[in-house]
């Protein structure tokens, strides 16, 4: 390492995504070693990796439209310059989803409030997926008074999604405590079956202090855990499901009560 180039930022977002040569990236894993605080911050940006790429894998691989390829819209005639910029800005999106998605969200940090939330939602999941008679609070059947309860307590409006395309259906729902000392109140957690009995919880609380956007997938006690925060809630969807399915079912749930919060339209 005596010879080897300085380590910079650079360097160890490449090695996140995996674009660094064999040996550059023996010697940043070297340089990271004696180095624990930032190692522990490298392995957060590759779990962030991990469930972005859960959410929103589906969309970088799609095609790009006809009408944002760069040659084609060279050639065609000149336009307004606002429609320029709006075809620009759209196919710079679409060039960072398909070209880097771990880039999306790098700057934020997992907070210990985030950490205890997911702690909280593994730890109910694993408590209350056991149970027969009472693994919820107030069953599915009784849905209206479900959802504005949970809605009322979680002062967030609360509409459990619809994971029937994915073979799950909604069993009920229960509040909990978010985690100790939370300062966003308590959660609501839903739970979900499918026919081979296999469940899966939604756990929700209002946002945090920060409302800052962060993404966070790990597994902990064999469960997988899908974790986001945005501006309007924190939500973790736990399971223990095969990766595909289990990464489809925390994508509908993100869409539904992400891009969709209230219910509505998105």
């Amino acid at each position: 390492m005596t010879n080897a180039a300085p380590i910079s930022e650079t360097d160890l977002h490449a090695l996140v995504d995996d674009q660094l040569t064999p040996e550059r990236a023996a010697e940043v894993e070297a340089w990271l070693a004696g180095r624990p605080d930032k190692a522990a911050e490298i392995a957060n940006w590759r779990r962030q990796n991990e469930a972005l790429d859960a959410l929103f894998g589906p969309v970088a691989s799609e095609a790009v439209p006809t009408r944002l390829d760069p040659h084609l819209m060279a050639r065609s005639p000149a336009r307004p310059r606002i429609a320029w910029t709006r075809l620009a800005a759209a196919a710079v999106v679409l060039l960072a989803i398909g070209g880097g998605i771990g880039w999306f969200g790098r700057s934020y940090t997992l907070p210990s409030s985030s950490d205890e939330l997911i702690t909280a939602a593994i730890e109910a999941h694993a408590l209350y997926v056991r149970e027969k008679r009472h693994a919820v609070e107030v069953a599915a059947s009784d849905r209206d008074h479900l959802v504005s309860w949970l809605s009322n307590r979680v002062e967030r409006p609360i509409t459990p999604p619809d994971l029937a395309a994915d073979g799950f259906n909604l069993v009920g729902g229960r509040l909990l405590p978010g985690y100790e000392d939370a300062t966003n109140g308590p959660a609501a957690q839903l739970m979900y079956e499918n026919a081979a009995a296999e469940r899966v919880t939604v756990f929700i609380t209002a946002a945090l202090d920060d409302r800052s956007s962060t993404y966070e997938f790990l597994t902990r006690k064999a469960l997988d855990a899908f974790y986001w925060a945005n501006d309007r809630i924190t939500c973790t969807v736990v399971g223990d499901l095969p990766e595909d399915q289990m990464k489809a079912v925390a994508r509908k749930v993100y869409q539904q009560l992400t891009w969709r919060p209230d219910g509505g339209g998105a």
